[in-house]
């Protein structure tokens, strides 16, 4: 068997395996976050959640009763300081930090562009472009230590489109994307991937209303090629696949999980 043949049948299902990993996800008590934890925990990693509100889906049990364990940690990253306390935490709870999944981040809509606010401005720029950065500054601290680990980035479609009724959504997206690869760039010498993964519409509690809607349910699945919603089942894979071995030279990219819309 020669170099190349010993290398590829070294490739098994344990470069997916997360055992004695530990990641941090934000806003990881409901919605997608919810599921970004628990299939991190599924893959064997434990989860320290950051999360601005009680644990009411009881997300916390649900990834417990996979064997692995979980801490919930009730903060406004938003905040001076906050970032580097969830993190210094993190490491006192699990003595180390291996995977950072930032995926905290708000929406707010405004049909007349011209009546969007600096404080509706300032407020997304703060939780979906601030924050990540200062949390992945932490992180890489200890990341570049150890010469390893993932940071993994909530994107979305409106990182490559226009964002209508949102300016401020579109734009701290589209800069969490740049943001994506420049620390790529950075952290790539130190055995660091930065991805992001960017989903496309998905059935969760804030688009509810869309979907009962029986014309903007229609406007959105026509332009779907999979013709329908996605659930949040269809991005867990993703995110193990980013956190674990299995992509360890996958570096600044984002990954679309949108049943197609970006072709249509």
């Amino acid at each position: 068997m020669n170099e190349f043949e010993q290398e590829i049948t070294s490739f098994n299902m344990q470069f997916f395996r997360l055992d004695g990993k530990t990641a941090i996800v934000t806003g990881g008590n409901s919605g997608l976050g919810q599921g970004f934890a628990l299939a991190l925990a599924k893959a064997g990693a434990d989860i320290f959640i950051v999360t601005l509100e009680d644990d009411a889906g009881g997300t916390k049990e649900l990834i417990e009763a996979e064997g692995v364990r979980c801490h919930v940690k009730t903060a406004d990253i938003t905040q001076d300081g906050v970032c580097r306390e969830v993190v210094d935490e993190c490491l006192a709870t699990f003595g180390q930090l291996d995977i950072l999944m930032n995926n905290a981040g708000i929406g707010i809509n405004e049909k007349d562009v011209t009546k969007y606010t600096r404080l509706q401005w300032d407020k997304m720029v703060s939780i979906n472009l601030t924050a990540p950065f200062e949390l992945a500054s932490e992180a890489a601290k200890h990341m570049i230590e150890k010469r390893s680990g993932k940071i993994i980035n909530t994107c979305s479609l409106f990182s490559f489109l226009g964002g209508r009724w949102s300016p401020a959504y579109a734009a701290t997206k589209h800069g969490l994307a740049g943001f994506t690869k420049a620390y790529c760039d950075e952290l790539a010498q130190f055995n660091i991937q930065v991805n992001g993964i960017a989903p496309g519409y998905f059935a969760t509690d804030v688009t509810k209303a869309t979907r009962e809607d029986e014309a903007s349910n229609s406007r959105i699945l026509d332009h779907v090629p999979a013709g329908r919603w996605g659930q949040i089942i269809d991005l867990m894979g993703t995110v193990v696949y980013l956190a674990s071995d299995a992509s360890n030279y996958v570096n600044g990219t984002l990954i679309t999980v949108d049943g197609g819309y970006l072709v249509r």
